[in-house]
């Protein structure tokens, strides 16, 4: 039977029978799994989802780099050496291993006020005091300061850069082409838009993060690898700079930004947000995760971090010397340990 004919016979007989009623509405599309709006750490979130944004730290749900891009990092590795101020190779040279944030990353690196001295709980007091690692050709560098956030690291003519080279480089003897390695750790200041809108906060930091990657390089022009790390948790926080979900939200950025890169060198288009990062062309150095310091509060992650109120000041954001503690060890343990990292960190160690 046509629908026209269907309709009006319908009508005619005003009866409700089963061959006039409507078609049934088709169920909603589900938008993931059951999981798909909690906050898990990537590293446990693996192949699952968030806003149908995966996790894992790298491609595919995992948390190692993928062989080629763990190739690549090697070949970077391998390529620090101590260098005079030139930049030109020098046995007594020095290679240097600098800081990039706001006032959470410099109390954990070394202080809250950037300068030294360094609190005696921070990363750079801790490998001052560690026998086993290298003096000879490595020197740490606190760059990160107070109220430094992302957009401030994104630009080449950027005060901040200025600051590093004029009191923290120079009185060192040191300059900006001795720079090889940095961990870097930002953040936006009072993000208002969450995943899975369009315009969320964390696809904004996704593009800052990727200009301040490409000026790093301009600045430090043999800088091989960045070590990026996320916020830690923020849902302690009372004042609007940093709340969840945007803590945990730029962790998605940072793994894109990475992830973007690693495509763009397989040969596919670079992430239209984040931009060009080929370290092939020089345009961005390396990118690798260093420590992921997310952790839902007082929930333990698989590996068992997890965060207490007594880890952060009375704003519920800056660390308290026991968050500054709890990140400077994973930081010392981290840079120990890395296969990316160890041959240059450490004493007496060769990277072949």
């Amino acid at each position: 039977m046509q629908a026209g004919v269907r309709a009006l016979v319908c009508i005619g007989l005003a009866v409700a029978v089963s061959s006039c009623a409507p078609p049934p509405k088709p169920p909603p599309v589900p938008v993931g799994p059951p999981t798909d709006t909690l906050r898990i750490p990537l590293t446990d979130l693996g192949s699952r989802t968030y806003f149908r944004h995966a996790g894992g730290l790298y491609p595919g749900g995992v948390n190692q780099p993928p062989a080629g891009h763990d190739s690549a990092a090697r070949a970077r590795r391998n390529a620090i050496r101590p260098l005079d101020v030139n930049g030109d190779e020098d046995p007594f040279g020095k290679y240097v291993l600098i800081s990039i944030g706001m006032s959470n990353t410099s109390q954990e690196w070394c202080s809250a006020s950037s300068a030294p001295p360094c609190a005696a709980w921070s990363f750079m007091a801790r490998a001052a005091a560690d026998p086993t690692i290298n003096r000879a050709a490595l020197v740490i560098v606190n760059g990160a300061a107070e109220s430094q956030d992302a957009a401030l690291w994104a630009s080449p003519t950027s005060p901040t850069y200025e600051r590093i080279r004029t009191t923290r480089l120079n009185p060192l003897g040191l300059s900006e082409n001795q720079v090889q390695i940095a961990w870097v750790k930002v953040a936006t200041a009072y993000p208002v838009a969450r995943l899975p809108s369009d315009t969320a906060d964390a696809h904004i930091f996704l593009a800052t993060l990727g200009q301040g990657l490409r000026t790093l390089k301009v600045r430090y022009p043999n800088l091989q690898l960045v070590f990026l790390s996320s916020r830690t948790y923020g849902g302690y926080a009372t004042i609007e700079r940093s709340p969840e979900p945007y803590a945990y939200e730029e962790g998605f950025s940072v793994k894109w930004a990475i992830e973007s890169q690693i495509n763009e060198v397989r040969g596919m288009p670079a992430h239209p947000r984040v931009g060009t990062l080929d370290y092939r062309n020089k345009a961005a150095p390396l990118l690798l995760w260093g420590p992921y310091l997310w952790a839902d509060g007082t929930t333990p992650r698989s590996d068992g971090l997890s965060w207490l109120r007594t880890d952060f000041e009375e704003d519920g954001t800056q660390p308290s010397q026991s968050g500054e503690n709890k990140v400077s060890s994973i930081l010392l343990e981290f840079f120990k340990s890395s296969p990316h990292t160890r041959c240059w960190f450490l004493a007496n160690q060769y990277c072949l």
